[in-house]
């Protein structure tokens, strides 16, 4: 029986990926390695993997600026807030601007975890209705933002399927949610379609 934690079945890692996105700002090595290691932590992922050179299989690392380098993706599963145990992975980017480090649940292990979900985004569900099962989810992805944020500050989170970086997160009509550094801590806004 498939199940939604098995890293070796392909159909986990298909029809792209929600995410956690966060800004860091400036390049910088030792950020972003201490971002990564936050990010896993905070996620509460279990392993940290990279495909095998042989192609077959994968090969356990630690989670660091350095892992994210080398191999571009790292791979572990974590715990949902309803329970379900699925595949996840990590990444990151970096950009004239600054770097950005990505946390990623690949929509085929989600939906395997929650019927509700179907072919998101691209199914008649997908519209503002999809916000009953996404609220839970970006609120808790908001959650492990703000623990990331309390070990290693950044200027943005932006929680949503496959994100552009450069939607206008001041919309009414966002279908990301944002976290915006404030004097108090961050502020949550959540996705509105």
């Amino acid at each position: 029986m498939a199940t939604a934690d098995d890293m070796n079945d392909e159909e986990n890692w298909s029809g792209g990926f929600y995410e956690l996105s966060l800004s860091l700002g400036v390049p910088d090595d030792d950020k972003l390695d201490r971002a990564v290691r936050s990010l896993w932590r905070a996620a509460g992922v279990q392993g940290c993997l990279v495909g095998h050179a042989s192609g077959c299989g994968f090969v356990e690392v630690e989670p660091s600026a350095a892992a994210l380098h080398e191999h571009g993706h790292l791979r572990g599963t974590l715990t949902l807030p309803s329970g379900d145990r699925v595949v996840c992975g990590g990444y990151s980017g970096r950009y004239e601007d600054g770097d950005e480090v990505e946390l990623y649940l690949p929509l085929g292990a989600l939906a395997r975890s929650d019927r509700r979900i179907g072919g998101y985004p691209f199914d008649q569900r997908s519209g503002v209705e999809s916000l009953a099962w996404r609220a839970q989810l970006d609120r808790w992805l908001a959650d492990v933002a703000a623990a990331v944020y309390a070990d290693v500050p950044f200027q943005r989170a932006l929680i949503g399927f496959e994100i552009d970086e450069d939607a206008d997160i001041t919309a009414d009509q966002r279908y990301a949610a944002v976290l915006l550094p404030s004097a108090g801590g961050l502020d949550y806004h959540p996705a509105t379609t």
